[in-house]
């Protein structure tokens, strides 16, 4: 990357703040609307007109705000196990009369926060111990703290599993599949006793190649060096994190809501119309969800270009090309980590096939050692959050767990 384009994007990005920062006037005169006909007190507040501007607002500061790292929210004790510069091990667990099998619940990096897996953590904390990779925004991290790139997840990972070993369970939700598949692969091969009992892979790009969606797309249309000199930047000097190079949050949200677009102002449109007839609960659980999505976070430029180049560009998992530190990673290496896949029909973002390709490339497996779900009427979201997740899917990975401790 040459040197005006560094200068330009470090620009965009304090322009993106300053945009933020411009928009107070009208955040600060949503606020007053929302304080005056919002009050209960004032009887302009029941009529039409009155519901009509508040709601307004509400959608507003909604869509105008922005958001930090939510709150976890869990009925659980929470505890931080391991703290490193790029990633917190945190503890979800309960009081019980019995030992439950513990699971390492490894969160994507791609640009939400952990806690987008709350409802995925307080289902299955009912009969686990839970612990979860909480991802620090890049953007907080000095850069004197070093790199996190690929190889870094993978070695985070291994890292966890040695520590809760040698009995620990691994889950990973969506994009950590070919990393967690890469750590298991490397530990079997080096007879490691932490490697862990069963791996739970749901709705991840194991091999990207197998049914294309719209991400998978357009990581083929344009070479790595598009995606580096476009989409990544550096850190302004007044964060923490200044001079690292990110591939930010805020473009990271614009490519998820420009995916479905329609659907997203829909729900807004939705949000307004239930607010103003008085519908505050469906409306408020829009607000939830959105409070939700539209929380992200930094990600390193050098892990976000590593996975774009070998998961979804050169497919180095699938084609037995990926190394780490200099290792070649054999899948057919794992051969006593038992292996539950688990896809949603309507998925999106990694379709159907793409996480299950994971059964043939871990090909020294036993039949009893493996099974697939197949979810039928979820997405992408569906697999591991809603009323489908704590029905059907997670009762069938607790039972998978079970007869694998």
């Amino acid at each position: 990357m040459n040197r005006s384009s560094k200068s330009r994007h470090t620009i965009e990005y304090g322009v993106y703040d300053a945009g933020y920062l411009t928009m107070s006037p009208l955040r600060w005169s949503a606020a007053a609307a929302q304080a005056v006909f919002g009050n209960p007190f004032n009887p302009f507040a029941y009529t039409l007109p009155g519901r009509m501007i508040n709601a307004s607002a509400d959608v507003f500061t909604s869509v105008a705000k922005r958001r930090g790292k939510p709150a976890w929210g869990i009925d659980a004790a929470q505890d931080v196990i391991d703290e490193r510069p790029f990633c917190r091990l945190v503890r979800f667990s309960r009081e019980r009369a019995v030992a439950v099998p513990r699971i390492l619940l490894v969160a994507p990096m791609s640009g939400h926060y952990a806690t987008l897996l709350r409802g995925t953590v307080e289902a299955l904390v009912a009969d686990h111990d839970v612990y979860v990779t909480d991802w620090v925004d890049a953007r907080e991290v000095p850069l004197k703290t070093g790199v996190f790139d690929l190889e870094s997840y993978i070695e985070y990972t291994m890292d966890y599993l040695r520590l809760l070993g040698p009995d620990v369970h691994v889950m990973a939700v969506c994009q950590p599949a070919p990393a967690v598949l890469a750590a298991v692969a490397l530990m079997a091969a080096h007879g490691d006793a932490a490697v862990p009992r069963s791996m739970i892979l749901m709705g991840g790009p194991v091999d990207t190649r197998l049914h294309p969606t719209a991400p998978t797309k357009i990581a083929k249309a344009y070479a790595l060096e598009w995606f580096e000199r476009e989409l990544t930047t550096r850190v302004p000097a007044y964060y923490p994190g200044g001079g690292r190079r990110v591939y930010p949050g805020f473009m990271q949200l614009s490519a998820f809501i420009s995916m479905n677009a329609t659907r997203h102002i829909d729900a807004h449109i939705k949000m307004y119309n239930e607010l103003v007839r008085g519908d505050g609960e469906s409306a408020a659980a829009r607000q939830t969800f959105y409070d939700e999505y539209l929380s992200v976070m930094d990600v390193t430029a050098e892990y976000y270009l590593q996975t774009i180049d070998h998961i979804f560009q050169r497919h180095s998992l699938p084609l037995g090309t990926l190394t780490w530190r200099g290792e070649r990673v054999d899948l057919s290496a794992i051969d006593s980590t038992a292996l539950l896949t688990v896809e949603g029909e309507l998925d999106d973002i990694s379709a159907p096939g793409q996480t299950l390709a994971a059964q043939t490339l871990c090909s020294s497996l036993r039949d009893t050692q493996r099974d697939h779900l197949l979810q039928p009427g979820v997405g992408h979201y569906g697999i591991f959050n809603g009323r489908r997740w704590r029905e059907a899917i997670m009762p069938r990975i607790s039972a998978f767990v079970h007869q694998h401790a």
